[in-house]
C-alpha cells in the first residue's frame, strides 16, 4: 500500500527509481542528429514534457503511462539513437562504408585494414591534402581525398588486386590506378625526410659514392692489421662479387673457432635486418608475394610504403605480431613465408676483392680480442 492510497501502486522510493531509470534511458539515447533549429526545439520540448510527467507521477498508473509514452517517443524518433556498439562484425558490403562509420570499434577496424589508428589516418590526410589534385569534370565531382588515401593504404596493406580493392571502395579500376599514383606522389612530397638515405638509391650510385669516398661518413675506426673503416654493409654468400664495403660470412663446414664465432655474430646482426624487412612485408602485404603490377611505378610505391612505415614507427604505432602468422589451407597456423633467401654457398669461391677479405679478417680478429 503506497502513501497515495493505490492498493497496487508503487511506493514513493520505487517511483523515484523508475523516474531515474527513465531519465537515464533518455540521456543515453540522446545523440547528435542533423536537423533544423525548429525541429530540435520541438524535440527538446517533448523530452522536457515526458521527463516532467515521470518525475511528477502521483501513482503507479501515471508512472506506467509515462514509461509507455517514452517508449513510443523512442520508436517515433523523438530521441534519435546513438550509433550502436559493435558486438558482431559489421556487414555493410563495402570496406569504405565501414571505414566511414564512427563508433567504438572504428579504431580497431582502421588498424586491421589500414594499419593505423583513425587519428593517425586523419593526420596523414590533412598533410597530403595539399598535394592531391582534385579533378573536377562535367560528369562528376572529385572523390574525397580521404577515400583515395584509404583505398591506397588498403591495397598496400591487403595486397589485393585492383579488381577486388576497387569494388570494396565503390570505384572503378582506372580510378584506383590513378589514386595509387596520386597518393604515392603526395606521400613522397609531404614527407621528404621520412627516410634517411645514407647512400645513393641504386647500385651504380652506391659504387660512385664509394669511389668518391662519400658512401660512409662515420668516424674512422681502427681495426687490427692496420685496417681502417668508416662503415660497411652486411651480406650473405649469395652476393656474386665481394665488394670492399660488403662483409660476407666465411661459410663452409670445417671452420676454426674464430671464423665460426664471426659467422655467428654476423648472422645475428643480419637477422635483425631481415626481421625488420619481414615486419615491413607482413604489414604491407603488397610486397609480400609476387603479383601483377606496373613495374615503372612499383619502385615509387615501395619508397612511399617505407615512408609510411617510418611515419608510423615515429608515431609509436606498435607492430601487430599476429601479422607474422597465417593459417594455411589445412587450418594450421604457421609463420608467414617472407621470401627472404637465407645464407647459402652460391657466391662461395667468387671473393676476388682483397680489401673485402682484409676487412672481414680484421673484424674477426677484433671480435676475438673482445
Amino acid at each position: 500500500m503506497d502513501s497515495h492510497g493505490c492498493s497496487n501502486g508503487l511506493r514513493e522510493e520505487e517511483i523515484d527509481a523508475v523516474a531515474m531509470a527513465v531519465t537515464a534511458v533518455v540521456v543515453n539515447t540522446m545523440g547528435d542528429k542533423e536537423s533544423s533549429s525548429h525541429d530540435m526545439l520541438m524535440r527538446l520540448r517533448q523530452r522536457r514534457a515526458l521527463l516532467q510527467s515521470v518525475a511528477e507521477a502521483p501513482d503507479c498508473a501515471a508512472t506506467c503511462e509515462a514509461v509507455v509514452q517514452l517508449c513510443v517517443a523512442l520508436t517515433s524518433g523523438v530521441f534519435p539513437r546513438q550509433t550502436p556498439r559493435w558486438w558482431i562484425k559489421r556487414r555493410t558490403g563495402r570496406t569504405w562504408e565501414d571505414l566511414r562509420l564512427r563508433d567504438n570499434a572504428t579504431d580497431e577496424y582502421f588498424r586491421q585494414n589500414l594499419r593505423m589508428s583513425t587519428t593517425m589516418f586523419n593526420q596523414i590526410v590533412a598533410v597530403c591534402d595539399a598535394y592531391m589534385e582534385k579533378k573536377v569534370t562535367h560528369y562528376r565531382m572529385p572523390l574525397p581525398v580521404e577515400q583515395l588515401i584509404a583505398f591506397t593504404l588498403y591495397r598496400w596493406a591487403s595486397g589485393e588486386t585492383y579488381e577486388n580493392g576497387t569494388s570494396a571502395f565503390g570505384i572503378d579500376r582506372a580510378t584506383g590506378l590513378q589514386a595509387v599514383r596520386d597518393v604515392t606522389s603526395a606521400l613522397l612530397q609531404a614527407y621528404p625526410d621520412a627516410i634517411k638515405w645514407p647512400m645513393g638509391r641504386r647500385r651504380a650510385q652506391i659504387l660512385r659514392a664509394f669511389q668518391s669516398g662519400g658512401l660512409f661518413d662515420a668516424t674512422p675506426e681502427n681495426l687490427p692489421h692496420g685496417v681502417v673503416t668508416r662503415g660497411y654493409l652486411l651480406g650473405d654468400n649469395g652476393y656474386p662479387v665481394a665488394c670492399p664495403w660488403i662483409v660476407s660470412p666465411y661459410g663452409g663446414i670445417d671452420q676454426d673457432a674464430d671464423a665460426e664465432r664471426f659467422d655467428t655474430r654476423q648472422k645475428v646482426a643480419r637477422g635483425c635486418v631481415e626481421r625488420a624487412f619481414g615486419r615491413l612485408k607482413c604489414m604491407w602485404c603488397l610486397f609480400l608475394r609476387t603479383h601483377k603490377t606496373n613495374l615503372e611505378t612499383l619502385p615509387q610505391q615501395f619508397v612511399a610504403v617505407c615512408t609510411l612505415h617510418n611515419i608510423l614507427l615515429d608515431a609509436g604505432i606498435d607492430f601487430d605480431e599476429n601479422l607474422l602468422w597465417e593459417v594455411d589451407a589445412n587450418d594450421v597456423r604457421r609463420r608467414v613465408d617472407l621470401g627472404i633467401v637465407g645464407n647459402d654457398e652460391r657466391g662461395r669461391g667468387r671473393c676476388t676483392n682483397v680489401e673485402g677479405e682484409l676487412l672481414r679478417d680484421a673484424l674477426r680478429d677484433r671480435l676475438t680480442l673482445m
